[in-house]
């Protein structure tokens, strides 16, 4: 299932926050050769972690992370914003209808499916917000990833060639788009619009991330 849960509601599902950290561990620093922290514990947090983001987590039946995105409105502080203007010529990108979405990360157990599944999450997550865009930055791997479940975002810049090429692009999701997300995913609208509202209530409306 998708749980939607800001960074200061993660000690009520500790062991899944855990296993997320621990995850992300795995694939940006041991997967990817990323330059990035893990701690003590096996787990990988980045300054943005401080900010209250919203996490979009799928959990899987024995309560353990199977893939999840992290996301920050651009009218705060992003990543993009801060290590990555050269991919938009030093245009800074913000906007109360653009939020930015990081640390695309899925289990060593998780396959398209479950990518499916987050990016139909993040449609909801935008119809039910109000947002336009989602803006990311992504290297070349996950170019594919998102080609085969459907998603492909509008490059704005890259830097780089090969597999060492980072990109930034911008997400919408066009009804196009959702259907072959649905169709992957195996997961109905109305589930997804379910696990939303159980998030945020009817009233559609949450309260913002602390930038």
């Amino acid at each position: 299932m998708i749980r939607y849960l800001y960074a200061d509601e993660l000690h009520r599902h500790e062991r899944l926050a855990r296993s997320m950290f621990r995850d992300r561990a795995s694939q940006f620093a041991e997967r990817l050769k990323w330059p990035v922290k893990v701690d003590l514990h096996g787990e990988e947090r980045d300054q943005y972690d401080l900010l209250n983001p919203l996490y979009v987590i799928w959990e899987r039946p024995d309560g353990l992370h199977g893939g999840s995105m992290r996301f920050l409105p651009t009218t705060g502080r992003t990543m993009t914003g801060e290590h990555f203007l050269h991919l938009t010529d030093g245009v800074h990108i913000q906007s109360p209808l653009i939020w930015e979405c990081t640390r695309f990360c899925l289990s060593d157990e998780a396959g398209p499916r479950i990518a499916a599944a987050l990016m139909q999450a993040g449609s909801e997550l935008m119809r039910g917000h109000g947002i336009e865009h989602f803006l990311g930055v992504f290297d070349a791997p996950m170019e594919r990833v998102y080609r085969a479940i459907g998603a492909s975002p509008d490059v704005l810049g890259s830097a780089g060639r090969g597999r060492a090429r980072t990109s930034v692009g911008l997400w919408a999701y066009t009804p196009e788009a959702k259907a072959k997300l649905i169709a992957r995913s195996g997961i109905s609208q109305e589930l997804m619009r379910l696990w939303y509202v159980r998030s945020f209530g009817r009233a559609e409306s949450a309260k913002s991330a602390v930038a």
